[in-house]
């Protein structure tokens, strides 16, 4: 339930720009970006791999842009944007990467996400990100 203090087409808009922010420096391949709006003790589950902080996610993706993930984009499908009061959002996505050399991602490489953010005296942060693959779309 959203506070009536709150505008939630507006807060909408702001929790899809941290996403869009994120995405936009992938592209780049830019790790300063791609977490800078990441909470300090943010987490991300993906599978075989857990990151227990903003720094680890950084080194992660760091060493990914520069290696296996270099010239790779993801590309997002926001589903749902969900208040659980007026400073938490949770968000459901499909996401898949798109490899240097590629236009579009392979068939089966989606993945179902789960984005919880928070806003506490600030903008918008990614608390958490969890993944799993699916086949669906």
């Amino acid at each position: 339930m959203t506070s009536s203090n709150t505008d939630p087409v507006n807060d909408e808009r702001a929790v899809r720009a941290v996403l869009d922010g994120i995405y936009a420096a992938w592209a780049g391949n830019d790790a300063d970006a791609f977490v800078a709006a990441y909470a300090d003790d943010a987490t991300a589950t993906m599978p075989g791999g857990f990151l227990g902080s903003k720094q680890a996610i950084h080194a992660t993706m760091a060493a990914g842009f520069a290696g296996p993930l270099k010239g790779s984009r993801g590309v997002v499908d926001v589903r749902n944007v969900r208040f659980v009061g007026s400073d938490t959002a949770v968000v459901n996505a499909t996401s898949a990467t798109v490899m240097a050399g590629e236009a579009e991602p392979p068939a089966g490489q989606w993945a179902m996400d789960t984005w919880t953010l928070s806003r506490a005296d600030g903008p918008w942060r990614v608390d958490a990100y969890h993944t799993c693959p699916t086949a669906a779309n």
